[in-house]
C-alpha cells in the first residue's frame, strides 16, 4: 500500500436518522447499532489495518471539526480537512487530492463514506489491495457490492467483461431504479450495488476533474495557489463556496472511460435508514432492538433507542421505531423509515431550526 492515502468523507448529517442525527452530532458521530463504536471511528479502524494513520485523511464539515478531532485524537490534527460548507463529493474529493498530492504526487486515493458498515475485514483488505493494484495502472477503480436483494435505494452499475481475475470493467452507472427494473439488474446478473467507494491516483482524478468539471478545477487550483502563502484560509472561504456542488458520480465517473470494478460482497451496509439500523443491531427473543429504558408486552419487529431516563413501554405493536432523545420523540412503521428525513425538511420549512 506504498503512496496510498484514505480519504475519509465524513461532512454529512443523516437526515433519516433524525431526531439522534443533528447537525452537531451526525451520523457519522453516532453508534446507531449499539456496537459501542461510532460509524467514523468504525471506519477510521477498519482502513488503518492496511494504510498507516499518517496518511489517513478525513474530510469534515467546520462546524463539526473539533468534535471530529476529539473522536480521532489518533489522527494527525492537520489529516483533518474541515471544508467552511459542504459542496458535494466532487468538491470534497478534489480538495483532498490536491492536498494529498502536494505531499505524494505518486499518490493513490482510496475514497470512502464515513457511515458505511463492513461485516467481513478480511475480506475488505484484500478487495481493498486489489483495487488499489489496479489503480496504480490510472484506471479509475469501484467497489461494486454483490446485490442479495432488489434494493431501490442503492444506484446499480452494469459490468462488462473481466479485465483481470475478479477485476471487470463498468459498462455504465444507473440511476436508483423500480421495483420492476432492480428485479431485472438482480436477474441479470452482471449488475451490482454503487458502494461508494472509490481508488484511483490523485493525479488521475484531478486530470478528470479539469476535463468534465473545469470550474471546479480552476477554483481547487486557485486554493492550490494560496497554500503556504499565508493567505490560504482566506483563499478557502472565498473560493469554496462558490465550487460547483456536484457529485463524483455524476460529475466525474458517469463521463470518464477506464472504469473499472472490483466486485465485493464482505456484509456492506450504508446504514441508510433506522430499518438498516435495525437489521445490524442485536435483538431479544422477539426481535426487538431495544437500546435504553424501555419495556415491551406482546410487541415484536420494533426498534426502540431511549436516550433520556423516561421509561418507554411498548404495547401490542409490531415493526416500529421509536426514538425518544427527549426534546423529540419520534415514531414510524419500520417500512416507512426511509421518510424520516422529510420531518428534516418540514422542520426546515417551518424554521424549527432548535430541532435541527
Amino acid at each position: 500500500m506504498d503512496h496510498t492515502f484514505a480519504v475519509i468523507m465524513a461532512g454529512g448529517v443523516g437526515s433519516r436518522f433524525w431526531p439522534t442525527s443533528r447537525a452537531k452530532q451526525p451520523k457519522q458521530f453516532l453508534d446507531l447499532t449499539g456496537s459501542g463504536q461510532t460509524m467514523i471511528n468504525g471506519t477510521v479502524e477498519r482502513v488503518a489495518r492496511s494504510i498507516p494513520l499518517e496518511r489517513i485523511v478525513v474530510v469534515t464539515g467546520r462546524a463539526i471539526e473539533e468534535d471530529a478531532a476529539k473522536l480521532l485524537p489518533e489522527l494527525p490534527r492537520e489529516n483533518i480537512l474541515a471544508e467552511p460548507v459542504g459542496r458535494n463529493t466532487s468538491a470534497c474529493i478534489g480538495w483532498a487530492a490536491v492536498q494529498i498530492a502536494r505531499r505524494d504526487p505518486e499518490a493513490i486515493l482510496a475514497v470512502m463514506p464515513s457511515d458505511h458498515l463492513v461485516a467481513d475485514q478480511v475480506q475488505f483488505q484484500q478487495k481493498m489491495q486489489l483495487a488499489v493494484e489496479q489503480a496504480r495502472t490510472g484506471a479509475l477503480v469501484t467497489f461494486g457490492v454483490t446485490p442479495t436483494a432488489p434494493r431501490t435505494g442503492f444506484g446499480y452499475l452494469e459490468l462488462g467483461g473481466e479485465t483481470a481475475p475478479s477485476v471487470h470493467r463498468v459498462e455504465r452507472f444507473v440511476e436508483k431504479p423500480d421495483r420492476p427494473t432492480a428485479e431485472q439488474y438482480l436477474k441479470a446478473g452482471n449488475f451490482v450495488w454503487n458502494s461508494g467507494m472509490f481508488f484511483f491516483r490523485a493525479s488521475r482524478i484531478l486530470d478528470e476533474i479539469g476535463g468534465q468539471l473545469p470550474e471546479l478545477k480552476a477554483g481547487l487550483d486557485e486554493i492550490e495557489g494560496a497554500i503556504g502563502t499565508g493567505d490560504e484560509a482566506a483563499v478557502l472561504d472565498r473560493v469554496y463556496p462558490q465550487l460547483p456542488e456536484e457529485s463524483i458520480d455524476y460529475g466525474i465517473m458517469e463521463g470518464a472511460s477506464d472504469i473499472l470494478c472490483v466486485p465485493v460482497s464482505f456484509g456492506w451496509s450504508d446504514l441508510g435508514s433506522w430499518a438498516a439500523a435495525y437489521e445490524r443491531s442485536e435483538k431479544d427473543d422477539r426481535a426487538n432492538a431495544i437500546e435504553g429504558d424501555a419495556i415491551t408486552v406482546n410487541a415484536e419487529g420494533n426498534l426502540v433507542r431511549v436516550g433520556t431516563e423516561k421509561l418507554v413501554a411498548l404495547v401490542g405493536v409490531r415493526n416500529l421505531v421509536v426514538v425518544d432523545t427527549g426534546d423529540a420523540l419520534m415514531i414510524c412503521a419500520r417500512e416507512n423509515a426511509q421518510d424520516v428525513k422529510k420531518v428534516v425538511t418540514t422542520l426546515k420549512k417551518t424554521d424549527r431550526r432548535d430541532l435541527l
